[in-house]
Order: structure tokens, then C-alpha cells, then sequence
């Protein structure tokens, strides 16, 4: 059974309630860090656990902490990313919803640690239930002194605010994110100046993802060392995973990084095998912006190694055979999904949530939905193929934030290792509409074209 650190008390009745979240050993951490620590001892602790950016960019937290400008009387400010916007992803979602506690003790612990007096938590729009439930455990840990001012007695005074999204994919990316908050539309931001030195309010500010910060709160707790044991190389401690698709075991799952894909897929602890006895057809392993990859080389490296659920491990061989961790949102593809319908509904979600400040995202997923909507509808050519590659190319690395990544990776990566399923629609017209998309059309589709 995999340790779990996040999660470990889910099960709980009332685990929501400061009083039960309490009883479990909440706000240890605090109590700890603000007793016995500076704010140095805690930057230096999250260093020292090698703890990296659980939203996407696996960062490492203590680095980005250790930025962090401190100019003389200017005010700085944690806050927290809680937009979860990404197609796949459900965890920090989950998180907020039965264990707020967690998130509201990292936050403490995480601005004591930065030196922040004010810090906010920016909620997707959409999660109105979860901001409830955010708002009510602060409220409960402002009665016990855990917030407010003169925090148990130390001197250290913190404000902590829940602020909702605006709706927009576009305002998980942190400069965005920021605009927002600061009550602007939600575009993002020329870098540099980076947040650490110009952030919100144009004061020095950190940007962290809900599980980065409530993961802040177990390597307090059983210490730096203790934590950096658990995981593999540089992808230490646990992550959580949400796992969708054609699975028998849909949901949120925390492994020990270092985990082999083929155990969290197949096994009963975790997703359970594919569902009704369907073969393994391709996976998207981080969320809707990283690239998909065919059964044998999600569940094998080009090198013939067992991939794990590792920042490392995943990205092996580049984005010719590799992928991210990303934000774990792992959405399995049982053999009968269709990889152009897919890569279609992606890029339709891309192209809504493009912000239009920068042509070759605002233009090129305009034009990639277009190409794959023909595909996908049986009025497509061959050349389409290496037309979606060129607009993909020319998005990629152009752009102000990583969105136009985000679209360009899946179009790119599906076309590699699924070219001939994108041929099939052309080729059967009208009739791709109706037909069986999976295995029966291929001699071996789940050979990749590398």
C-alpha cells in the first residue's frame, strides 16, 4: 500500500472540520514553523525535500520561494493557484472539497515562510461550492488564532482571502492569474519582470499551485529528509493523480512518485485495468496540453525501460517519444476512441480560451479547430496532416504565455504517432463518421511513427 500524505485522512467523517482536522494532527505545521523556525528554517526545509510545482511545471518550490525580492517597506504576497482549468485535471478540486484544512495550513505556513501579511487564494470561478467551503474553513481557523493577528502569540499577523476566478482557462497562468486578481481582464504578462520581483500590486509575489502548498504541511510535519526518501531521483514524495477515461477505477489517486505506469493503470490499488476488457490504445498522462502517446510507448521508453510516473521518466526521449507529468491529469484511451475526435475537441477548447493577445495562438488554433474539423467530418486531404504540423511549429515557442504550447503539443503528437487514423478520415470521406475508429482498421496501431 503506497503512503499516502495528503490524503492519508480523507476518509474521515467531518475531516473538513477544524475540530476533526485537528484531532488528526492539523496544524501541527504551524505550530511548528512559527514556534520554532524562521522564515529562513522554512524555505530552507522545502528546499532540502526537493519538492517540485505540483501544477504543471515541476519547478522546484523552494527555488522559486528563495526569488522571492524583499525590498525594504514594500508588502509581499503568496498567492495561491486554484484555477484548475486544465481539460483532465480534478485533484486540487478534490482537495478543497474534503481536506480544506490542508490547503488553509500550507498557506500559513507557506506565508510565514515568504514574509507575506496578505495572501489570497484565486478559486476557478465555477467551483462556487468549493469557495464556500474555503471561506468556512478560514472563518473557523481565524476563531482558533490561527489567522488574523498576532498568530499564536508570535507576532506574525496574516490575512488570508478567497477570491473567484474569471472563468477563463487563460487565468491559470500565473501573470494572467494576477490581472485578474488585481481586477483587469485576465491577460498575461510580458516576463520579465517575473512575479518574484513584480507580481501583484507590482510587489514581489509567489505563485503556487493548491496541492505545492498543502504539500508544504506533511514535510513539516516528518521533516525534509524524511520526505526527499519517498519517490525517485528528482521527483520526490507524492503526487496526486487524476486518473478519467476508459478505466474501471475513475478518481483521484496520491502515489509515491516513482510508481510503473502499467501498475497505476492495471492495478486494483489504483485505476483498476481499462474498463470492459478493452485493449490500451493511448494515453494523455498530464492534462489536455501535453502530448498523447500510444500504448507502448506510454507504458515502455524508446529504450525499452518501464516508465514511471516520474517527471523524468515521462519526459524520456523528448516530445519524439516522451510526455509530461504535468499537472497529472491522466485520461486513458481504451482501443475504440477515435485520436482525431480528440485532438479536435482539445484544440476547439484551446481555441475558445485563447486570450487573443498574441497572433499566432489567437490565429493558428483558430486555424488547427478548422483542419480538424474537416478531418474529423470526412472532407479532409492527405495534406492536411503536414499543414497541422506547420501551424503547430509555428505556434510553439511563439507566444507570450504557454498556451500556444499547450494547443500546439497534442496536434503535433497525435499526428506523429496516430498519422495513419488522421489518413483513414480522408480516405473513407463520409464514412469515417459512422465507422469503428479503433483497432480493426490498422495493422498494428499500436506501433507508433516515430
Amino acid at each position: 500500500m503506497a503512503r499516502k500524505l495528503l490524503l492519508e485522512h480523507i476518509n474521515v467523517p467531518q475531516i473538513n472540520t477544524l475540530a476533526v482536522y485537528r484531532e488528526k494532527g492539523g496544524y501541527r505545521a504551524v505550530e511548528k514553523a512559527i514556534k520554532n523556525m524562521s522564515p529562513e528554517d522554512v524555505v530552507e526545509e522545502v528546499k532540502k525535500s526537493g519538492l517540485r510545482g505540483r501544477g504543471g511545471a515541476g519547478f522546484p518550490t523552494g527555488m522559486k520561494w528563495s526569488f522571492l525580492a524583499k525590498p525594504e517597506g514594500v508588502p509581499r504576497y503568496l498567492v495561491c493557484n486554484a484555477d484548475e482549468s486544465e481539460p483532465g485535471t480534478f485533484k486540487d478540486r478534490y482537495l478543497m472539497t474534503h481536506i480544506p484544512h490542508a490547503l488553509i495550513e500550507g498557506m500559513i505556513v507557506s506565508s510565514y515562510a515568504l514574509g507575506a501579511k496578505t495572501s489570497y487564494i484565486y478559486v476557478r470561478g465555477e467551483m462556487m461550492p468549493q469557495i464556500r467551503i474555503l471561506e468556512r474553513a478560514i472563518e473557523e481557523a481565524k476563531a482558533a488564532g490561527f489567522l488574523g493577528k498576532n498568530i499564536l502569540g508570535s507576532g506574525y499577523d496574516l490575512e488570508l482571502y478567497v477570491q473567484p476566478g474569471g472563468g477563463a482557462y487563460i487565468c491559470g497562468e500565473e501573470t494572467a492569474l494576477l490581472e485578474s486578481l488585481e481586477g483587469k481582464r485576465g491577460n498575461p504578462r510580458i516576463k520579465p519582470p517575473f512575479p518574484a520581483i513584480a507580481g501583484l500590486y507590482n510587489c514581489p509575489t509567489v505563485v503556487n499551485n493548491v496541492e505545492s502548498i498543502a504539500a508544504v504541511v506533511p514535510i513539516l510535519n516528518i521533516g525534509a529528509e524524511e520526505y526527499a526518501k519517498i519517490g525517485i531521483e528528482r521527483s520526490t514524495g507524492t503526487k496526486l493523480i487524476s486518473a478519467s477515461g476508459n478505466i474501471n477505477k475513475p478518481g483521484v489517486y496520491e502515489i509515491e512518485l516513482g510508481v510503473p505506469v502499467e501498475e497505476f493503470i492495471y492495478s486494483d490499488e489504483y485505476c483498476g485495468g481499462i474498463a470492459n476488457g478493452k485493449r490500451l490504445k493511448a494515453v494523455v498522462a498530464g492534462g489536455s496540453s501535453v502530448p498523447i502517446l500510444p500504448a507502448n510507448l506510454i507504458l515502455k521508453t524508446a529504450k525499452g525501460d518501464n516508465r514511471l510516473m516520474t517527471y523524468e521518466s515521462l519526459a524520456d526521449g523528448g516530445f519524439a517519444t516522451g510526455t509530461m507529468l504535468g499537472s497529472g491529469g491522466f485520461v486513458v484511451f481504451d482501443e475504440d476512441q477515435c485520436i482525431v475526435r480528440n485532438t479536435w475537441n482539445f484544440t476547439r477548447f484551446y481555441h475558445h480560451e485563447s486570450c487573443g493577445q498574441c497572433s499566432p495562438c489567437r490565429e493558428g488554433t483558430g486555424w488547427m479547430e478548422k483542419v480538424l474539423h474537416r478531418l474529423e467530418h470526412g472532407h479532409g486531404n492527405l495534406s492536411d496532416m503536414d499543414l497541422l504540423v506547420d501551424v503547430s511549429k509555428k505556434i510553439e515557442g511563439n507566444t507570450i504565455c504557454p498556451l500556444g504550447d499547450a494547443a500546439a503539443w497534442p496536434v503535433a503528437s497525435a499526428i506523429r504517432h496516430f498519422r495513419d487514423e488522421f489518413e483513414w478520415h480522408v480516405t473513407h470521406g463520409e464514412e469515417s463518421q459512422t465507422g469503428n475508429y479503433g483497432l480493426a482498421h490498422y495493422a498494428d496501431p499500436l506501433e507508433p511513427v516515430i
